[in-house]
């Protein structure tokens, strides 16, 4: 008896599998066709907002800007239509993106100005860790959302140290400097505290006094230390998530809309649907 799987697909699977998967050169096709359109309406956004340019070529501007709208509103669609719950891409991170990179042109016709919202589809290049199916960036990502997420309870802590830091340090400078060197309160000079110790120095503040600029110094060297920090506890949970990390695909859930399922996996890791073949 038979027991092999069909590989016969539907025609939603067919379409499922071009729109939201890079392993297939149809999908890859489909993935880079749409990043060319998203940089040239990204390109045709900001063009429009050069005034000689726009005022030459508006209709030419205008007229791409709407055909590419429909073309993503079809694809937007399109991707409803192949997931068997729709809510959980109307939802998710790509879904929300989507949606609001498509919306701005039709707002327009409302809110003066509002198309030009569209360079948020910026943001959908984020697919092009998908499209080039490149393991060492896509487990690198992973790797360091991990990092991320490990390390977010130890960062906390030590923000919440340096914004104690910071009140210390502003309210030290108020007492030096006074009003009359420009720390006119507590608030603005804490605000000068951090500005110095993120190393940003704009300027618009600075100590006048011996003391208040010896201790400015002191602020602006501890403010390298600083920075590192984070840095160094991201990278120790990087290096522990590469001792475990696990190759992935593109392939996406029918179901789910999940992806980053490991190589040869016959079943979604979140819901136990079957996975296109």
């Amino acid at each position: 008896m038979d027991n092999a799987k069909p590989t016969s697909l539907t025609w939603k699977e067919k379409l499922h599998e071009i729109i939201y998967e890079a392993d297939t050169p149809s999908g890859k096709l489909f993935d880079v066709v749409l990043l060319v359109a998203i940089l040239a309406s990204i390109i045709l956004v900001m063009l429009e907002s050069v005034e000689s340019f726009d005022k030459k070529y508006h209709n030419f501007l205008n007229i791409s800007e709407w055909i590419i709208t429909i073309l993503f509103s079809i694809e937007y669609i399109a991707r409803i239509i192949t997931v068997k719950k729709p809510w959980k891409y109307i939802f998710s991170f790509y879904g929300i993106i989507d949606l609001l990179s498509t919306i701005p042109k039709y707002l327009s016709f409302i809110f003066i100005g509002s198309h030009h919202l569209a360079a948020l589809r910026a943001l959908r290049l984020l697919r092009i860790f998908r499209i080039l199916k490149l393991a060492r960036y896509i487990g690198a990502s992973n790797r360091l959302l991990f990092a991320l997420k490990a390390s977010k309870a130890k960062i906390s802590v030590f923000l919440f140290f340096v914004v104690i830091l910071c009140v210390i340090l502003g309210t030290v400078m108020y007492m030096v400097e006074g009003e009359e060197n420009g720390f006119t309160s507590i608030p603005r000079s804490v605000y000068w505290a951090i500005v110095t110790l993120t190393t940003v120095g704009y300027g618009d503040i600075a100590p006048h006094t011996p003391f208040g600029q010896f201790l400015a110094s002191i602020i602006m060297i501890l403010g390298y230390g600083i920075i590192a920090i984070p840095t160094g506890i991201v990278s120790s949970e990087m290096t522990k998530a590469t001792a475990t990390d696990i190759h992935m695909n593109t392939q996406s859930c029918p179901n789910c809309t999940k992806e980053n399922h490991k190589d040869q996996a016959e079943f979604c890791y979140n819901c136990g649907h079957q996975l296109n073949p």
